[in-house]
């Protein structure tokens, strides 16, 4: 079924400045986590930028929200969440910066010729950021088919992401990734020898928990050594209220690096 007869919510983001639809009863949400992920991307961005695995498109329109020379590429492979995606670029409240997306239907997996054929040219791209399925299948799996797909990480799903990012990103370009902290030590082998100059931030949901996610940024070909970062603390010690720079990352005010 696809979105057209699905029911949908048209959300609000970066304070109105871009809307997305989203399914209501399946598939992926969109939300804090996409804000980050777009956050990697540095203000005054000019290239042009890759969204692997987009879902309806929010990483990517957040970065194209914040960055008014940037061009966006939203790669999904489910034909669900790519519909998503495009009825996102056709709303008229994105009418300012849909010219500057496009969806890519196409499997993040793709070598080769098939790759290039679905539009992910070698070199095409000047950063690429994802959100890669971070679930082990050993997790309890959600009923929903669509969300399942986007959530639940397949062997070797890491390195196969990697590599497509690696082999599309410019020399000197940049990945930016969000992932859950058991993750890690399959993204440092998968970038190993791709990527380099890597900068590890943890985001911790108060300063005194753990760290829920990592965002790891990299240049590819770089050879310098690895940084770790202060957290990105999203919340005070007691409350609901976002810190100072978790709400300006939220609204697109800012950026992580």
């Amino acid at each position: 079924m696809l979105a057209n007869d699905a029911p949908y919510t048209i959300d609000a983001f970066h304070r109105g400045r871009f809307h997305l639809l989203q399914p209501a009863e399946k598939g992926h949400r969109s939300g804090v986590d996409a804000m980050i992920l777009a956050s990697v991307v540095p203000g005054g961005f000019r290239g042009r930028l890759a969204d692997l695995g987009a879902g309806a498109g929010a990483a990517g329109l957040a970065v194209l929200s914040r960055c008014p020379d940037a061009r966006a590429a939203l790669i999904e492979r489910s034909d669900f969440m790519a519909d998503f995606a495009r009825r996102s670029l056709a709303l008229p409240e994105n009418s300012a910066f849909s010219g500057r997306a496009e969806v890519i239907q196409a499997d993040v997996t793709l070598t080769g010729r098939a790759r290039v054929a679905a539009g992910l040219d070698d070199n095409g791209f000047d950063f690429a950021i994802m959100n890669p399925p971070f679930n082990p299948p050993t997790d309890r799996s959600t009923p929903d088919p669509v969300k399942a797909e986007a959530h639940v990480m397949t062997q070797g799903m890491m390195e196969l992401w990697i590599r497509t990012a690696a082999a599309i990103v410019k020399p000197g370009g940049a990945i930016g990734i969000i992932a859950r902290p058991t993750s890690i030590v399959d993204l440092l082998e998968a970038l190993q020898g791709r990527f380099g100059g890597l900068v590890i931030i943890p985001v911790q949901p108060r300063p005194q928990d753990a760290a829920i996610r990592i965002v790891i940024k990299g240049i590819r070909g770089s050879r310098a050594g690895l940084s770790l970062q202060p957290a990105l603390v999203m919340h005070h010690e007691t409350g609901n209220g976002f810190t100072e720079r978790a709400n300006a990352i939220n609204n697109g005010l800012a950026a992580l690096f």
